[in-house]
């Protein structure tokens, strides 16, 4: 069911089509947000240039979108195509993104600062779990991306979102109790795990305003 702003965007994409420059820039500057939070916790420094492609990406290939998903799914899925590409280019073309984490990519990638220690926890659990898993539950859980959405962002069945995000949750919680210095922080930040996100997502907003 099309929400106020997939109908929104919609007709801002409708107008941009049809020759408004200006709908086109309001579609953008509505989810510059949201693709920066996509690349956050992942790619560091790099993540301007990043949002830069995506965004290219998207202007050249516009005419080839047929409206099948919403117009964000769709920008999410440029977005995650660019960030495989990157780790490729730099990793080379035969890692396995499907098993390999953003941490054991680059190591050296702080991402966000927050001061909570189940905020931070949550964070570096997420960089732990597979890269596929992390874009899956931050979609999930940053941007409230329905598993339709998610489906559409990473070119796959909705029933495999589902197993995605169900072993996703798996493995973040493994992750959280490995890197937890204590056992009750670990068990506040699982407990917590969408409230963390959520501070996560709001941290992100005021710095970005």
């Amino acid at each position: 069911m099309a929400t106020e702003r997939d109908e929104e965007d919609a007709a801002c994409l409708a107008a941009w089509r049809a020759g408004d420059q200006a709908a086109g820039q309001r579609l953008f500057a509505r989810y510059y947000e949201p693709v920066a939070r996509f690349f956050l916790n992942k790619v560091g420094d790099a993540s301007a240039d990043l949002i830069q492609r995506t965004f290219l990406a998207c202007l050249e290939s516009l005419p080839r979108f047929r409206g099948d998903g919403t117009f964000r799914s769709y920008l999410f899925a440029i977005a995650y195509r660019q960030l495989c590409q990157s780790y490729r280019a730099r990793k080379g073309d035969r890692i396995d993104l499907t098993s390999v984490s953003a941490f054991a990519l680059d190591p050296s990638i702080s991402g966000l600062i927050v001061e909570r220690e189940e905020t931070q926890l949550f964070l570096a659990g997420l960089r732990e779990i597979p890269l596929e898993l992390q874009v899956a539950l931050e979609l999930y859980y940053w941007e409230q991306c329905s598993v339709a959405e998610i489906a559409t962002a990473l070119d796959v069945p909705a029933g495999t979102v589902k197993s995605r995000l169900h072993r996703a949750r798996e493995l973040l919680r493994a992750a959280i109790e490995r890197l937890a210095a204590r056992g009750d922080l670990a068990e506040r930040t699982i407990d917590g795990m969408e409230t963390w996100a959520r501070a996560v997502r709001e941290r992100c907003l005021r710095e970005q305003a």
